[in-house]
């Protein structure tokens, strides 16, 4: 039976689930986390994301809780107190993937660097012109859009031009200017009012991209990503959201998408990324 009725949402009931979910990644100590993902070594891909990413429900939401350590960004590199959006998915990848504990950070480190090499001009700052191809190159992620969507999907891009660095979130990041990325990027887009026919086909650990209009002032299309989990008959985005409760939460996708709606930046639909092992034969 689902947790939740249709057109009810999850995070109301964040107490439940947060007693029914294992113990989380900052209530273990070293010794519990290594026994965790050994739990895990056995299991498929998508189950050991479904199972690495319940132990952040419940985590707080931090805005860019993760750093290099030292210089422009001092916060850690690796940590478990906190999360945003994207940190939230990157760390559930990097646990899910490591056979041992001391993996964790060097795959964390590659999937947030173009290089693998910790330093903030090389970070993947931008979606479209940087998280998404740089893990695509380096086997961590697959586009699945279009073969998930069918003939509802379609090629979609995000134009990136040097007027979107001159845009206050472009300024915010303090790039220089050598970071400063051009051209026109692609990728699989479901159009929103596709996504409710489709949903139930998303498998479970399907990353989700909240994918909205373009405009020649901005340096991305994405504002928002988690992973896809079915229960029962529905399906619910497991994401690190900014709104109350603050936390790491299970909600049902329906409900999430129309709140996106509400915002002033038009959502045009999601983009749907399969998580891939490139260590797997």
């Amino acid at each position: 039976m689902p947790l939740t009725a249709p057109g009810v949402t999850a995070l109301v009931l964040l107490p439940l689930l947060l007693q029914l979910a294992p113990a989380s990644w900052e209530a273990l100590d070293e010794a519990g986390r290594a026994q965790a993902l050994a739990e895990l070594q056995p299991l498929p891909l998508q189950e050991r994301l479904l199972a690495a990413s319940e132990r952040f429900l419940g985590t707080p939401y931090g805005y860019s809780p993760l750093g290099e350590g030292e210089g422009v960004d001092p916060d850690p590199r690796l940590r478990f107190d906190s999360v945003d959006c994207v940190t939230f998915v990157e760390e559930t990848m990097a646990l899910a993937l490591a056979r041992r504990p001391e993996e964790v950070l060097p795959l964390l480190d590659r999937i947030r660097y173009r290089d693998g090499i910790p330093g903030y001009a090389g970070r993947n700052h931008l979606m479209e012109a940087g998280w998404l191809p740089a893990n695509t190159a380096a086997g961590f992620a697959r586009d699945v859009t279009l073969a998930l969507g069918g003939k509802d999907a379609v090629v979609a891009q995000k134009v990136l031009g040097q007027k979107a660095w001159e845009g206050e979130v472009a300024r915010g990041l303090a790039l220089p200017v050598s970071a400063h990325v051009t051209g026109t990027f692609a990728f699989g887009l479901l159009p929103l009012a596709s996504v409710p026919s489709h949903a139930r086909a998303f498998p479970d650990g399907t990353v989700l991209l909240v994918v909205r209009e373009d405009g020649p002032d901005r340096v991305t299309r994405v504002s928002h990503l988690g992973l896809v989990v079915q229960k029962g008959t529905l399906t619910y985005l497991r994401h690190a959201t900014s709104v109350a409760p603050r936390a790491v939460v299970d909600e049902e996708l329906q409900h999430f998408l129309a709140r996106q709606e509400r915002g002033r930046w038009k959502v045009s639909g999601v983009s749907l990324w399969e998580v891939k092992d490139p260590q797997a034969h």
